[in-house]
């Protein structure tokens, strides 16, 4: 088992809250479906993955998440960099502890991935980071050493093309190496719903989900 935590960071699925990129052609409903989905595949993920802990850090209610094996705070106010920041920095108040923080938006993550990405971590040491980035110019996962390191995620703007680029250089303007981790396309629009469900187990929730949604939609 390695000696790293992983914090989940997600709103709780609420139609009009959840996936709001979704639509259209997606309706709220569906496209909070397709966010609860993507959780729960996510924190099965997690819960099989070995690490010394698991964090939600969640943005709303639980409501009916399955939440079994997790520890829950509630996301801070502000945006989005804030907000990252802000996990980290409650995540180590016992002190630097490897972290690797992740989203809800790649469902196709397996625990084998995130043992490496764990391992990764570990191995390297705390002058180094390790960074997952998504086609889309934004990032995945995100892994650091110290709540120090993750302070500078405040002034990164966030959901944009050149995020990824914008986070890897306020960490390596710290002293920070940054190492790469597979990358993975996340959810934002349905045509990357439907990507991502491909890539996922067949059995899984979101690759059910979005067939299902994709054949009500006349989309399949």
């Amino acid at each position: 088992m390695s000696a790293v935590q992983v914090l989940v960071i997600t709103k709780a699925p609420v139609p009009g809250r959840s996936k709001t990129r979704l639509s259209p052609p997606c309706t709220p409903e569906q496209a909070a479906g397709i966010a609860a989905a993507a959780v729960g595949d996510t924190l099965d993920a997690v819960r099989a993955t070995p690490v010394t802990s698991r964090v939600v850090v969640l943005d709303g209610a639980p409501g009916e998440l399955e939440l079994d094996g997790f520890t829950v705070v509630p996301q801070t106010d502000g945006d989005l960099g804030t907000r990252l920041a802000a996990a980290f920095a409650d995540a180590m108040t016992a002190g630097s502890v490897p972290t690797l923080l992740i989203g809800m938006d790649t469902p196709q993550v397996t625990p084998e991935l995130l043992t490496h990405c764990s391992e990764l971590l570990e191995s390297a040491g705390p002058g180094n980071a390790v960074l997952g980035t998504a086609p889309d110019g934004g990032w995945w996962a995100l892994g650091l050493h110290s709540a120090a390191s993750a302070a500078v995620l405040a002034t990164v703007p966030m959901s944009r093309e050149d995020t990824a680029v914008r986070t890897r250089a306020a960490l390596e303007a710290t002293g920070l190496t940054v190492l790469d981790l597979p990358q993975l396309t996340d959810i934002d629009h349905f045509p990357d719903a439907m990507a991502v469900a491909a890539d996922c187990a067949p059995h899984s929730r979101t690759a059910r989900l979005v067939a299902s949604v994709a054949t009500a939609l006349g989309l399949e």
